[in-house]
């Protein structure tokens, strides 16, 4: 009896330890976004600001009125529950918002999240202290980033904690702030703040919080997913990583994010950090369950991030507020940044076929703002390039119609064996007019149109030491873009997959534009010859041929244009419905060169015979047999053995039936 009853009591006792362990294990929910850039109004899927009419259909994400909705009904959800909410950086640049109010709307809409902590990003330095300090003046929470130091004369110093301790549910919480190394080549912090280095900050951190008895730190990092992984979840003591700077999407359930959420790193203290980032521009709200046992590991961490759409309705207060503070942005579209001394030709079917002066006014302007940071080429798709601009005063609401599409500049290194892969898919797609071709600078090429795709490109080469040399297929190069197409927009995958040490650099691609005519202004357009397309030679050319050919030499050197096949228009781009912005210049003034014959002849009926005279092309005969000049192959394969552009005058042709 005795024997039972002491083995009841140990039964009980050992229940007894079992359940307080249970107790003891701490449940911590954590929302947190990273790299908003300024998106207070709402966005569409290529990230640029949503129309009313999308709005309407429901096709809108993000934006500040809707992503305060998410935040709050996700804490409404978790009543009673352990949470927090993080920020991790890039809350600057993006829109004009920030162009017009320099923090201070961010400011306002980020109070009303009720965030409990951030860290600073680099683009919260593009305009040194003079933005980051009345920005950081507004914030109603704290910022905590260990390796910025603030000089004694600095704007921002005690304003920016090298780390913080929160009380949750009776716990304490530590969390750590850090912004990457790199910070005062990207950005602009100015002479009283240096950036330390981001490992050692932490470490030195996340020692003194252990001293003070502190066993859950939080490493809240604007970094980068790659190095958060490397470096960041390594350090003694970090429990978990909450990051941002790469705009990367971790995801279960997304087939195009860049690994699972959480993604689980091995401590070398023998346990698991769960690492974390949320995409970008508001548009998901991460969601992370971290169960932490009693001396603070991580038991298990699970969660995805929520897709910020229409299932959320926009707060309507905020929507309110946000169409008040955009009344004076329309006066900043109207605002002179420079002069053109001639029309600058952003025509689509120029841009999207040749080389035109828009195209390699935005490549420039790209080029010129990264090249102290070893960039030397630089592509910009065509189909990027919405409108031409007309001589004369140039206004913001002008360069915003070219460039509606909010992207930000993008650098990365690539070999150039991709780069050529890269001008093959500008070229892959001619026959639709796509928006792939690139617009170039720091490089010239050559192309054939009439050779199959991917395998058009002739000749490419690229600046060095002040000349032009042939590229280097071993060759890594310092290459800019725009962040969709960066990102494989416009099909350029080989920059998604290859690129190294890719990062969406900012600022946004319609400054850059603006601040590049400021600059130059009067600006002058043109075209130099760094795109020229080409065509194999004929086996066997005739007397004529070589004569007609030499015509076409004689135009293309003294600047006349080589004809090119005209594009229909509906041909594929990046945005299908990009924002409307009012332009007050003069149309009638812009660049509109159709390049084709006129096409108000009849389509052919029937098959017709022609014979050829001086300046005739399967491309303008395409277009007065059919309408359209993209039919000219139908033409050029009923005549083997002619070359489009040098067609023997004289000799008769066959024109099939449409």
């Amino acid at each position: 009896m005795n024997r039972m009853l002491r083995l009841a009591m140990m039964t009980a006792s050992a229940l007894a330890v079992t359940s307080g362990a249970a107790l003891a294990d701490f449940e911590l929910n954590i929302l947190h976004i990273n790299d908003f850039h300024s998106r207070i109004e709402s966005i569409n899927k290529f990230d640029s600001t949503c129309s009313a009419e999308d709005e309407g259909k429901g096709e809108c994400f993000g934006g500040a009125a809707r992503l305060l909705t998410a935040i709050n009904e996700t804490r409404a959800a978790l009543a009673g529950k352990n949470v927090l909410t993080l920020n991790a950086g890039d809350n600057f640049q993006g829109s004009l918002f920030y162009t017009m109010y320099k923090g201070s709307v961010e400011a306002e809409m980020l109070n009303a999240m009720k965030f409990d902590a951030m860290t600073v990003g680099n683009h919260e330095f593009d305009d040194s202290e003079d933005a980051l300090a009345p920005f950081l003046e507004k914030l109603q929470f704290p910022v905590v980033t260990a390796n910025v130091i603030a000089g004694f004369s600095s704007k921002v110093k005690d304003k920016i904690k090298p780390s913080i301790v929160l009380d949750v549910g009776g716990q304490k919480i530590g969390i750590v702030g850090a912004v990457t190394n790199d910070t005062p080549e990207i950005a602009t912090p100015g002479p009283n703040i240096m950036i330390g280095v981001d490992e050692q900050s932490i470490k030195d951190e996340v020692a003194k919080l252990k001293a003070e008895g502190v066993n859950k730190i939080i490493a809240l990092t604007h970094i980068g997913y790659p190095r958060e992984l490397e470096v960041i979840a390594k350090i003694p003591d970090v429990d978990v990583v909450v990051g941002g700077h790469t705009h990367t999407l971790l995801s279960n359930t997304d087939k195009d994010a860049a690994g699972p959420y959480p993604t689980m790193v091995d401590n070398p203290g023998g346990y698991k950090v769960p690492v974390v980032q949320a995409g970008q521009y508001s548009k998901y709200l991460g969601d992370l369950n971290v169960v932490f046992d009693d001396n603070g590991v991580v038991k298990s961490a699970k969660g995805d991030p929520i897709l910020v759409d229409a299932k959320f309705k926009p707060d309507a207060a905020t929507v309110a507020r946000i169409a008040e503070l955009a009344k004076p942005i329309e006066e900043l579209k109207a605002k002179v940044v420079g002069e053109a001394s001639e029309a600058i030709d952003g025509d689509r079917k120029n841009c999207r076929a040749k080389e035109c002066s828009m195209g390699n006014l935005i490549a420039e302007a790209m080029l010129d703002r990264v090249k102290d940071q070893g960039i030397t080429i630089a592509i910009q798709n065509g189909g990027g390039v919405r409108a031409s601009i007309d001589a004369g005063p140039v206004t913001m609401g002008e360069v915003l119609t070219v460039l509606p599409f909010q992207n930000s500049v993008a650098t990365f290194q690539l070999t150039g064996a991709d780069l050529t892969a890269a001008l093959e898919n500008g070229l892959s797609q001619l026959e639709e007019g796509a928006g792939r071709f690139a617009q170039v600078a720091g490089m010239k090429y050559s192309f054939d149109p009439t050779k199959p795709a991917g395998s058009r490109v002739i000749s490419v080469e690229v600046m060095d030491g002040g000349k032009m040399v042939a590229l280097d297929p071993a060759k890594t190069y310092g290459v800019v873009t725009n962040n969709y197409v960066r990102g494989g927009g416009d099909g350029y995958d080989i920059f998604a997959k290859n690129a190294k040490n890719a990062y969406d650099f900012g600022p946004s691609l319609e400054d850059t534009t603006a601040a590049y005519l400021t600059k130059n202004s009067p600006y002058k357009p043109f075209t130099d010859g760094r795109i020229t397309i080409v065509e194999a030679a004929a086996p066997a050319a005739t007397e004529t041929q070589t004569e007609a050919a030499t015509e076409v030499a004689k135009d293309t050197a003294s600047g006349g244009e080589v004809k090119t096949p005209d594009l229909p228009a509906a041909a594929s781009d990046i945005a299908s419905q990009p924002p409307v912005v009012e332009q007050k210049a003069d149309e009638s003034k812009q660049t509109t060169t159709s390049e084709g014959a006129e096409s108000s002849n009849a389509p052919a009926a029937s098959e017709g015979k022609h014979v050829l005279v001086k300046g005739d092309n399967f491309w303008d005969l395409a277009e007065k047999a059919y309408g359209q000049g993209i039919l000219w192959k139908k033409i050029a394969e009923a005549n083997p053995g002619l070359r489009p552009r040098a067609l023997p005058v004289g000799k008769e042709i066959t024109v099939p039936a449409k």
